[in-house]
C-alpha cells in the first residue's frame, strides 16, 4: 500500500443563499420559508427533496490522512457560516503540497462534484488538482479527474466495477466487514442537526464516516495484495492505537471503539 493517502468524506446543507439567488425568492422570506417553498415545488414535480450538488453548501470535510510518520484525522469545519470557501481551499492546498493519493466512498457521485461548483462559486485554486498532463506528464496517464485513474480511487465506483446498479452503501459494507459502521446519525440528520446548532455532532458523524471507508480501504488493499495479512493486522492495530489515543478528549470514538469490541 503506497502513502501518502488522504481518504476524505464531506457533509453538507441546503445553500438557502443559492436558492434565494437561482429561484428569485420574495427577499422578505425566511430562511425555512425558502427551503420549503422549494421543496414543495420539487414535490410537485415529482422530484425527491434531494438537494441538486451545486446547491449543497460545504460544512464539513474530514479526512483520515497516513503516511510514513503515521496516521491522524483532521477536520475542516465551517465554524462561522462564511468559511466554505476557505475550508474548500485547505482542503485542496493540502492534497497539492502533499501529493497525496485521494481515497473516497462514492467521492466521484457525490464529494468531489460538490466541491467542484462550490470551489467554483468561491473562487478556489486547485491547479495540480485539475491538471491532466498539461503541466505535468505524468498527470496525462495517472490524475484526479478519470474514473478510471487512481490518483482518486473511488472505492465504492470500483468495487461496483463502474455498474451504478452494483454500487453498496457505506454503513452496510462496514458492518459486514466487521467495522462499526454508522453510530447513529446518517445524511438525512445532518440539516436538523446544523439547524439545532449541532456542529460539532456533524463533525464527528462526518469522521466516523471517513475513518469506515479508511478500514474499508485496508481491506481493499489486502484484497487486492498491497498488504500482507501480518501489514493489514498492524494497520488495524494502529487504527485502534490511534484511536484510543484521541478517545478521552472525543466521545465518539469512545463510542466508535466500543461497537468495534
Amino acid at each position: 500500500m503506497s502513502w501518502p493517502v488522504l481518504v476524505f468524506d464531506i457533509e453538507s446543507i441546503p445553500d438557502v443563499a443559492g436558492l434565494r439567488a437561482v429561484f428569485d425568492s420574495q427577499p422578505d422570506a425566511s430562511d425555512a420559508d425558502v427551503y420549503s417553498s422549494w421543496l414543495v415545488a420539487r414535490k410537485q414535480k415529482g422530484k425527491t427533496d434531494f438537494m441538486p450538488l451545486h446547491l449543497q453548501r460545504v460544512l464539513v470535510i474530514s479526512a483520515v490522512i497516513r503516511n510514513a510518520e503515521g496516521l491522524r484525522m483532521h477536520s475542516f469545519v465551517d465554524k462561522d457560516d462564511q468559511s466554505e470557501g476557505r475550508i474548500i481551499q485547505t482542503f485542496f492546498n493540502t492534497v497539492e503540497k502533499h501529493s497525496l493519493q485521494l481515497v473516497s466512498w462514492n467521492g466521484g457521485g457525490f464529494d468531489l462534484p460538490v466541491l467542484h461548483y462550490r470551489g467554483l462559486k468561491h473562487g478556489v485554486v486547485a491547479g495540480k488538482y485539475w491538471d491532466m498532463g498539461e503541466n505535468d506528464r505524468e498527470f496525462k496517464w495517472n490524475n484526479f479527474i478519470s474514473r478510471y485513474h487512481m490518483r482518486h480511487l473511488d472505492l465504492m465506483d470500483l468495487l461496483a466495477l463502474y455498474q451504478p446498479k452494483n454500487n453498496a452503501p457505506l454503513d452496510a459494507m462496514a458492518k459486514l466487514c466487521g467495522f462499526p459502521g454508522k453510530l447513529g446519525m446518517d445524511g438525512s440528520s445532518v440539516y436538523p442537526a446544523y439547524l439545532d446548532g449541532k456542529l460539532d455532532d456533524i463533525r464527528r458523524y462526518c469522521e466516523t464516516d471517513v475513518m469506515n471507508t479508511y478500514l474499508l480501504y485496508c481491506r481493499f488493499q489486502k484484497m487486492r495484495g498491497g498488504l500482507r495479512e501480518e501489514e493489514y493486522e498492524q494497520e488495524i492495530a494502529l487504527v485502534k492505537d490511534s484511536l484510543a489515543q484521541l478517545a478521552p478528549q472525543e466521545s465518539h470514538w469512545q463510542e466508535y471503539l466500543r461497537a468495534w469490541s
